[in-house]
């Protein structure tokens, strides 16, 4: 039977519906018109660099997510901003090293990142007039020592002499190479490097593959590339790498890489303090190896003041590494005479190679090329450099 009281229920569930419908529509374009406002990091220095450098970047990080991991930040990004130096910092698709490591330590601390790159000139008065929290990516410098605080070194940066086969690069200095042309990465990061008198005549070229390019072409006798590259070339062109080039043993410049923030930033302190330690993390659980693309790394990994080798996984092959990346020059762990090699694997030490249980030394068949120790690789190596031979 019907009842007045029904007319009622039917107009309220009505009205109901509506308003939740309405409700919908109005918080998708909240979010559409939010997410319009968004002005994550522009990398190739187009105008919210400009006005970043002058007013801050926005408050919401390059993903747009946001992260609580410190209080001091309200929940905001880190607003950092570095140069271009490569490989270790730059735009994206381009290797970027050092960014990849920050980050990701960051991230693991529940701080998130916004990266402005711009010009070397530009970035210690940025710096300085405290338009940014820090930078990722910087050697310490007197002008900036007391306004900033430095994390614990977390790379260096050491140029390699880089030669066609045949070519003496005993060189121990820049000023060894009087005479001689040497093809060197074009930036600001490596202006201070042409101030040497007595030195080569530098020939600067846009990346590192076109200063081997220049180098295999016979337009320069040498080229200067990092470390990293050097191993990334072993790593990856081993074959090419070996009959077409030699490379120095002694850095011809060396600089260490640290985090920076302001210490006017609320628990600066505690920041770098944490960072450090995830840091050091990395390097035991092997996100480092995977950040760096690289094999092996020694470091100190208990803090014992002994070196341990550090694969890139669980599966290293049946022999010992031919090759390893040396984390710090700089403060290397003691291998006196007489020690072995000791071997850090899932969190145990191994004397020297024969205690390394036999699990372990299975060859990893997702690795790129058949000889693990020189041709080993994870699927995103690739991608981060272009050599042409």
């Amino acid at each position: 039977m019907y009842r007045p009281g029904n007319r009622l229920l039917v107009w309220f569930l009505i009205f109901s519906f509506v308003f939740f419908v309405v409700a919908v529509i109005v918080e998708e374009f909240a979010l559409f018109d939010s997410n319009a406002e968004v002005r994550p990091g522009d990398p190739s220095g187009s105008l919210y660099e400009q006005d970043a450098a002058t007013n801050g970047p926005a408050d919401v990080s390059a993903s747009g997510a946001r992260f609580d991991g410190h209080p001091a930040l309200s929940g905001r990004p880190l607003r950092l901003v570095t140069t271009t130096w490569s490989p270790f910092a730059g735009v994206p698709g381009k290797p970027r090293f050092a960014l990849d490591l920050v980050e990701a330590a960051l991230e693991r601390m529940g701080i998130g990142v916004d990266t402005v790159v711009m010009d070397e000139e530009r970035l210690s008065s940025v710096l300085l007039t405290g338009g940014f929290d820090g930078s990722a990516a910087v050697w310490q410098n007197e002008a900036r020592k007391g306004a900033m605080i430095y994390s614990r070194p977390y790379l260096e940066n050491r140029l390699i002499l880089v030669g066609r086969t045949g070519s003496d690069v005993s060189a121990a200095s820049l000023a060894g190479l009087d005479g001689t042309k040497v093809a060197l990465v074009a930036g600001l990061a490596y202006a201070s490097v042409d101030v040497t008198e007595g030195g080569p005549e530098f020939v600067r070229s846009n990346s590192d593959e076109g200063g081997v390019a220049r180098l295999l072409n016979g337009e320069v006798d040498y080229a200067l590339l990092d470390d990293l590259v050097v191993q990334y070339l072993i790593s990856n062109h081993g074959d090419e790498a070996r009959t077409r080039l030699v490379f120095g043993s002694t850095p011809l410049l060396a600089r260490s890489l640290h985090l920076a923030v302001r210490r006017s930033l609320p628990e600066a302190d505690a920041i770098i303090t944490r960072f450090d330690a995830e840091v050091s993390a990395m390097i035991a659980d092997r996100t480092y190896n995977g950040l760096l693309e690289l094999d092996w790394i020694r470091a100190d990994v208990d803090g014992d003041g002994l070196g341990e080798y550090v694969p890139y996984g669980n599966r290293t092959g049946p022999d010992p590494p031919a090759h390893f990346y040396e984390l710090f020059l700089s403060d290397r762990p003691a291998m006196g005479p007489g020690m072995t090699r000791r071997y850090f694997l899932d969190g145990s030490i191994y004397e020297d190679w024969s205690a390394v249980p036999g699990r372990y030394k299975a060859v990893d068949a997702g690795r790129a090329g058949s000889d693990p120790q020189v041709a080993g690789s994870d699927p995103r190596v690739a991608g981060s450099f272009s050599f042409t031979w």
